[in-house]
């Protein structure tokens, strides 16, 4: 099983590579993703929506995801989503509108229907995550690279603890996002969500501030990630968001349940 989901990754990043959007969609449906959805989520879901983020692709695979838990819809239909400050937008390649959010084909919409997130916000988290280790590849290569002083700047403290936070970002929110949230899905999945945010945020952060000036250019991939860790970040709730109403939850509830066994 190992090696045949080895295989899938590697045959899934060569995809992402070289193509995105609508045709990325096709390609993905010509593999079977419908299939994986359904009969492996667990391995599926992470797999395809780490591989986005990291390659800096993009597919309309999240409608999926929210169309196959939430009752009353069909497929093939856009679903609406929350998106931060209480708007709502739809993944849409219908050409309907030219409009987007960092490079993704969001359009907003006046207002959408509730809809169960738990699968979906863990698939965003897993999207951010991806997107995040792909910034601290690019800073860490940098790193390595730029010289100062007769030497890499790698070997910079400063820098060091700025890479080093943001990898313990990312690994905390990938234990976060693997928890089984069996007793507490949406809480789980909410708190997974924020904490995959936070951590694109700060990796956008650090990373930043390890590249210097070229991080702000258009032409370098760096920018591409973090406009589009900025839009994820908000699609179905922000991290300051979903951590507020997390806390608002548990405050109301007057007790906090245990997410993991330690």
């Amino acid at each position: 099983m190992a090696s045949e989901l080895d295989l899938l990754e590697n045959g899934l990043r060569k995809t992402m590579l070289s193509t995105s959007g609508a045709e990325l969609d096709a390609a993905l449906a010509g593999i079977g993703w419908a299939d994986m959805v359904s009969d492996m989520p667990e391995q599926a879901i992470p797999l395809v929506f780490r591989l986005l983020g990291e390659t800096g692709s993009h597919a309309s695979v999240l409608n999926d995801i929210v169309v196959t838990q939430t009752r009353g819809r069909e497929l093939g239909e856009i679903p609406e989503l929350p998106y931060a400050g209480g708007g709502w937008v739809v993944w849409d390649y219908t050409g309907a509108s030219d409009s987007t959010l960092g490079g993704l084909p969001l359009r907003r919409v006046d207002e959408g229907d509730p809809v169960r997130l738990v699968d979906a916000r863990r698939a965003v988290g897993w999207w951010l995550v991806g997107a995040a280790r792909a910034m601290l590849s690019l800073a860490r290569q940098h790193a390595l690279d730029r010289v100062q002083f007769g030497k890499p700047i790698a070997s910079f403290q400063a820098v060091r603890h700025r890479l080093a936070e943001t990898l313990v970002a990312i690994e905390g929110a990938e234990a976060t996002l693997d928890l089984p949230g069996d007793d507490n899905p949406d809480l789980t999945a909410l708190l997974a969500k924020a904490a995959a945010g936070k951590a694109a945020l700060t990796a956008a952060k650090h990373c930043q501030q390890v590249l210097g000036g070229i991080g702000f250019t258009a032409e370098h991939d760096f920018n591409h990630h973090v406009k589009r860790v900025l839009v994820l970040d908000g699609l179905l709730g922000s991290s300051r968001e979903l951590t507020k109403r997390a806390g608002a939850g548990l405050r109301a509830r007057g007790s906090a349940p245990r997410l993991a066994i330690l």
